[in-house]
This record gives structure tokens, C-alpha cells and sequence, in this order.
């Protein structure tokens, strides 16, 4: 169990100062380097950052915004990501519902953002080489403040900004990292873009046990031909993605044991993972367990989750999603709210720490969402599931037409 996250990478830097953190595609950086440029940029960004207010941060997958999230972590600013890949006016709907004072270039921005004062990558660079470290800790996020801000997709409308916490995270990641067997130096595949919640499976639990984040790009991974080639190379131990990412790795006939005999772990979310796809995984890689989750993003990453047995493949033609975390609660109802009896399809309501506050600058999209039951925070998830006697959830769809 750790009890903060910052400080938990910052021991790890202290301890295993040149083990690698963040590889890309060959190119390796160490905690040292995570731990001083993250703090000369934590320094950089109080100076020349208004207090407390949300940033977002425009980049790809690289070593650059991982060091650029933790300096505003310690700096105490929560981060929104925009991925490079995202359409244009993605940055400018974000920008409407956030009203950041500030937008950071760890990659050049495609178009111009008025009134917003621009931190380029140039100004990074010198600033994570030369800038005086922050002298302390004593500002940094932490319990209640906003850690990052991940927007949705928006297609039914404009995307909302959903604020998690430092203890949303934390919840998250100790769940994480104690339920699914991960070891100490774990190296686990980086692949989804850091403005997908996904990318929180691999990025902190991965960080705080002092493993090796192995990113792969949307360059790698756009080509089947390269990314076949690249991927027995990470000598991975844990492989992080949705399950249509397996489907893609699947169609490689060399995607087993054999050339991957470090990889024993298997976690998915985001999407259904299918029983073929499941029965496939077994097969080929008997050394290694699957993990079916599940988690809307306001809820932190998953919520739920279970290794995926051969028994349970010949028992569920479509699998379950798994069990509640320990700390949190789930339970199905009906139209009025009322909890179902087993095996009755109703909507999934999660009440727990890992739960958000709700949406930035959104009251009233929040209040509809979001509840609350005594000190803890719920979710209404808009999600239909079943639940059997023992707790353990069926996914069956959704309430309505939101993606």
C-alpha cells in the first residue's frame, strides 16, 4: 500500500536512481531523470503558473509529458492531456469547457489557441536542464485536489471534463497493485494515448512499483509489419490495452509463450473482451493470466475486475466483468432506483473512494450523474448489468445511446 503517490515515484528515484522508467523505442530514461526534470519543471511551473489551476498538456507518447504531468503534480496543478492524434478542434472544445490559463506544448500545437498564455517546448527543455528544483513538496496535489482532468469523447454533445483526485487515484492504483499480482520492477507495455484513462492502468501503478514503461507509439502501432517486429523485443511482463489491441497482436502467428516468455499478465479494458479472445490468449500463452476489468472514467480506470480461467471461458459464453474492488461498492437497480434481486438486469450504481467529484465547470451534467450516500461519492453508470448472488458482474450494454 502506498499512501501518496508523488512521494512513492520520488522513493523510488531515491532508491533505484538509475533503473530505466520510461523506454522509447530504445531510448531510455531513469527515475533520476524523471525525478529531476519533473522538479526543476514542478519549480518552473510554480513561478510562471497561476495557483491551482488546471493545465492541459498537448503531446504524444513520450517520455516528455509523463515528466510534465509529474512537475504539475508537484507544483500542485491537475493536468489535462490532449493527445497529438486528436482532431484540431478537440483542443479548442476542451479549452471552452476548461478555461485553462495555460496550455503546454510538449509537442506544437496545429492551431492557435487566443488568450491563453502558451509554455512551448523549447522553454521546457531549459527549464528541465537548468531551472532551480521546487525546494519542497508542501503545494503538491494531494487528497482532494484534482490530479487530472480526462475528457470524454463528446460525440453526443460536448465532452465533459472528469475531474480525478489525488485519493480517486490513489484508490485506484493501491487496487492495482495488490489484486493482480504485479512485482516489484514490473515492465509493462505503454500503449494507449495518455488522454485515454486506460493509460492510468499502465502509467502509475507501473511507476510506483519502480518497473519499465515500454511506450508504443501510434507510429509503431499503425504498422502491422513494424509493430510485429517491435513487440517481442520489449521482453515485457505486462501487457496493458483493449482487447481489440490483443485481436490486432493476435493476427501475428508468433504472438504466444514461446517469444514472449516473460509476459504474465493480461489486463483489459476500455471494451468487452469476447470469449474467443479470451479462449485465444489462454491458449497461446499459458504462463501468463488474463484479467477482465471494468471502469467508466468517472470512476478512475476500473472498478471492477477477475483472471479470466479456462473454467470460466467453458462456463460464461459471454464473460463477466469481474468483482468489486475491495474498497468500493456496486449494486444493480431498476427504473426507480430500487436495488434488483440476483440475475435481474438493471443499471450498475459504484459507490466509493475512486469515484469523481463530478464534471469541470459542469454542475448540472454532474448532479445528474453523481450522487452521494453518507461520506462517499456514487456513479450512476448508465451501464445494464446483472450481478449472481456472490457479487460476481455481467456487463449487458447500455441505458441509453452515449458512447
Amino acid at each position: 500500500m502506498i499512501d501518496n503517490v508523488i512521494t512513492a515515484i520520488d522513493r523510488v528515484a531515491a532508491e533505484h536512481p538509475t533503473r530505466v522508467a520510461y523506454d522509447y523505442v530504445g531510448t531510455q530514461y531513469t527515475y533520476a531523470q524523471l525525478k529531476e526534470g519533473s522538479d526543476r519543471l514542478a519549480g518552473f511551473f510554480a513561478e510562471t503558473l497561476p495557483e491551482h489551476e488546471p493545465i492541459i498538456v498537448y503531446g504524444g507518447q513520450t517520455f516528455d509529458m509523463v515528466e510534465v504531468f509529474l512537475g504539475l503534480s508537484k507544483s500542485g496543478h491537475a493536468y489535462i492531456p490532449i493527445d497529438t492524434h486528436s482532431p484540431n478542434e478537440r483542443i479548442t472544445q476542451v479549452q471552452d469547457v476548461a478555461h485553462t490559463p495555460a496550455i503546454i506544448e510538449v509537442a506544437p500545437l496545429p492551431i492557435a489557441v487566443p488568450d491563453v498564455q502558451i509554455i512551448r517546448a523549447p522553454e521546457l527543455h531549459e527549464a528541465e536542464k537548468t531551472h532551480a528544483p521546487i525546494s519542497s513538496l508542501q503545494h503538491a496535489v494531494v487528497g482532494d485536489d484534482n490530479y487530472y482532468i480526462i475528457f470524454t469523447s463528446g460525440t453526443t454533445g460536448k465532452p465533459k471534463g472528469v475531474q480525478i483526485s489525488h485519493d480517486n487515484l490513489l484508490s485506484y492504483v493501491n487496487w492495482n497493485i495488490s489484486d493482480f499480482g504485479l512485482k516489484e520492477g514490473v515492465v509493462a507495455m505503454s500503449q494507449p494515448p495518455y488522454s485515454f484513462d486506460l493509460s492510468v492502468m499502465d502509467l502509475y501503478p507501473t511507476l510506483v512499483l519502480g518497473g519499465t514503461l515500454k511506450a508504443l507509439p501510434k507510429e509503431v502501432t499503425d504498422n502491422f509489419k513494424t509493430l510485429f517486429a517491435t513487440l517481442p523485443k520489449l521482453g515485457l511482463n505486462e501487457w496493458v490495452s483493449t482487447p481489440s489491441f490483443a485481436e490486432i497482436a493476435l493476427l501475428d502467428p508468433n504472438f504466444n509463450q514461446d517469444n514472449y516468455p516473460d509476459l504474465t499478465h493480461f489486463l483489459f479494458c476500455g471494451e468487452e473482451l469476447v470469449n474467443k479472445t479470451a479462449q485465444e490468449l489462454i491458449t497461446r500463452f499459458p504462463k501468463a493470466t488474463v484479467y477482465n476489468t471494468y471502469g467508466p472514467t468517472e470512476t478512475t480506470v476500473a472498478v471492477t475486475g477477475m483472471a479470466i480461467t479456462q473454467d470460466i471461458v467453458d462456463q460464461y459464453p459471454r464473460l463477466p466483468i469481474g468483482f468489486a474492488k475491495p474498497d468500493t461498492e456496486i449494486f444493480v437497480v431498476d427504473e426507480q432506483g430500487n436495488q434488483v434481486s440476483a440475475g435481474t438486469e438493471g443499471e450498475l450504481m459504484i459507490v466509493g473512494p475512486s469515484v469523481s467529484k463530478g464534471y469541470l465547470n459542469n454542475p448540472e451534467k454532474t448532479a445528474k450523474a453523481f450522487f452521494n450516500v453518507g461520506s462517499q461519492r456514487g456513479y450512476r453508470s448508465g451501464d445494464l448489468a446483472t450481478m449472481t448472488e456472490d457479487g460476481m458482474i455481467f456487463y449487458r450494454g447500455r441505458t441509453d445511446f452515449q458512447v
